[in-house]
């Protein structure tokens, strides 16, 4: 129950703070397709295969995401859970 309510807190977060895309990448950026990692980060769930394509087709993104002072709180265990699914992480400017 505990994690229901976290994974759908994580999601509806994730939504607002992500409102449209960027406009860089309006066309592939989009937040909201990672909540299927919400439990591997939030709870330390071990990643699904959807949040693993996820994250791969988002990969772009990292980032744009990375430097939002939003999501600063997920970025370390976000990180582990892209590692878990063989998906670099870019180096940023």
């Amino acid at each position: 129950m505990k994690s229901s309510v976290l994974l759908m807190l994580l999601v509806a977060v994730l939504v607002l703070l992500a409102g449209a895309p960027a406009a860089v990448e309006s066309a592939t950026c989009d937040v909201s397709q990672l909540s299927s990692c919400a439990s591997a980060i939030l709870i330390s769930t071990p990643p699904t295969s959807e949040c693993c394509s996820a994250l791969k087709s988002q990969s772009s993104c990292f980032c744009q995401l990375m430097q939002n002072p939003s999501f600063a709180g997920f970025i370390s265990r976000g990180r582990e859970v892209a590692a878990t699914c063989g998906v670099s992480i870019p180096a940023c400017n």
